[in-house]
């Protein structure tokens, strides 16, 4: 998909000791990024989503009689509202945030210009009694070439422990190493998706934020959130993927079609979109933006499971 977006500004708020802490720890907060009208922006596109304004297979529309409460309630997680929806491309590719991504995805690397691409956005309307899904590492999903995964996660609500906001564990990105998992024990906290394990998760920390703000972290940083355990608050996130533009992405596309099999080495997925500088394989083409792209995540509510 190709989405026009403003080259970013580059953010002054956005320090050379923001960058190597983004390096060293794995994430980085950086409050107020998003304004009070573009969050009820937002908040109102899930509802659309929900009530069946962008036609796509995986969204059966909410019945007319619900609200749109109860029809935003219905989702946990929409994967890829950006194929359908211009409101989430165009978060997706939000200057401001494009430009603290244009400092700190490459940053590890020594000679990086800046230029990065997006390939996934990701919508989670965690109602209460919603659950979290467990420790993860996110390439593990996205794998990269050069370690370059980033995720850019705008809480459209105040996100604290009690509602469910992200844990994570800082520094454990450092070394490259994914860890070993396994189906998650416990699915009145957790979503089914598999649980990271072989860490010592008492070294993990709460990120708590208010709305508006934005965490940024590395794809291979250890991050989970719990369960919604709120009576009454919602915890809304949009959260993007994002790498390195100059890296291909072995992303589902290791078998062509004309070609069969292909080196994982070369393999290179191309339902991206520039967020900053240019896409240097831009003469691949892209993959067609398809609503089929568009689905959600399922999940079985446990017995017990209220806030």
């Amino acid at each position: 998909m190709t989405t026009a977006c403003a080259q970013p500004q580059i953010a002054s708020a956005v320090s050379d000791a923001d960058v190597r802490r983004y390096v060293d720890d794995g994430f980085l907060v950086r409050p107020g990024l998003i304004t009070a009208p573009e969050l009820e922006e937002l908040k109102a596109d899930l509802v659309a989503l929900a009530r069946g304004r962008y036609p796509t297979p995986a969204l059966t529309p909410a019945p007319e009689s619900c609200s749109d409460e109860e029809a935003a309630a219905s989702i946990l997680c929409i994967h890829q509202p950006h194929l359908v929806s211009p409101v989430m491309a165009r978060f997706a590719s939000h200057p401001r945030v494009a430009a603290v991504l244009a400092r700190v995805v490459g940053a590890h690397l020594a000679h990086w210009d800046g230029a990065v691409k997006c390939m996934q956005s990701m919508l989670f309307a965690k109602a209460p009694g919603k659950p979290g899904q467990a420790w993860h590492q996110d390439e593990r999903y996205i794998p990269t070439r050069d370690r370059s995964l980033a995720g850019a996660w705008i809480a459209i609500d105040d996100a604290d422990v009690e509602n469910g906001c992200l844990w994570v564990v800082p520094g454990s990105h450092r070394q490259g190493y994914l860890f070993p998992f396994r189906p998650p024990a416990d699915l009145a906290e957790y979503d089914g998706s598999d649980e990271c394990h072989g860490f010592d998760p008492a070294a993990a920390v709460p990120v708590e934020v208010k709305a508006g703000a934005v965490v940024f972290f590395n794809g291979y940083l250890l991050h989970r959130s719990l369960r919604n355990r709120s009576a009454t608050r919602w915890r809304r996130a949009l959260v993007s993927h994002y790498m390195n533009a100059w890296s291909l992405l072995p992303w589902y596309n290791a078998d062509v079609p004309g070609h069969g099999l292909q080196s994982v080495g070369v393999a290179d997925h191309r339902g991206v979109f520039s967020v900053a500088g240019s896409d240097p394989y831009a003469w691949k083409g892209s993959a067609p933006a398809a609503p089929e792209g568009v689905h959600l995540r399922r999940f079985t509510p446990a017995v017990g499971a209220k806030p």
